[in-house]
């Protein structure tokens, strides 16, 4: 902080010396003692409080520019997917992979019922009318 060499403090002490007397010196060192000191902790404090917030400022900074850099890359993928969709299609049919209900194979199985084909499926054994039991009585 300040430079000063042992010839200023020598004379710094015998003027004090002087001008206090042995009396009162030994109470008045101690007393600037702690006011030496109670001054060094505030300049500590207020450096560590300027510190602190340059490197807040700084991280807020780098969060900006960071922060920046995301939305120009959203936007830069937002533009380049709608700009898929609004290009024509030049695949033909052929190349076209094909929908959900268009599964080559699937037929019936591949689709959803529909509300008509929930109903109770038909029992398969053989239902006998009148005109069935005649048939059968019958002479062949």
């Amino acid at each position: 902080m300040f430079d000063v060499s042992f010839l200023e403090l020598a004379v710094i002490a015998v003027i004090a010396l002087i001008v206090l007397g042995p009396e009162r010196l030994p109470t008045a060192a101690r007393a600037a003692g702690l006011w030496i000191g109670r001054i060094r902790r505030t300049i500590g404090n207020v450096q560590r409080e300027i510190s602190s917030q340059l490197e807040t400022e700084e991280l807020q900074r780098q969060m900006k520019h960071k922060r920046d850099r995301v939305d120009q890359g959203l936007s830069k993928m937002r533009q380049d997917v709608e700009g898929l969709g609004d290009t024509p299609r030049n695949r033909s049919d052929s190349e076209r992979p094909p929908a959900d209900d268009e599964t080559p194979g699937a037929g019936s199985a591949g689709r959803e019922p529909a509300a008509d084909d929930t109903a109770a499926p038909a029992d398969n054994s053989r239902h006998t009318t009148s005109s069935d039991a005649d048939r059968n009585d019958a002479p062949r």
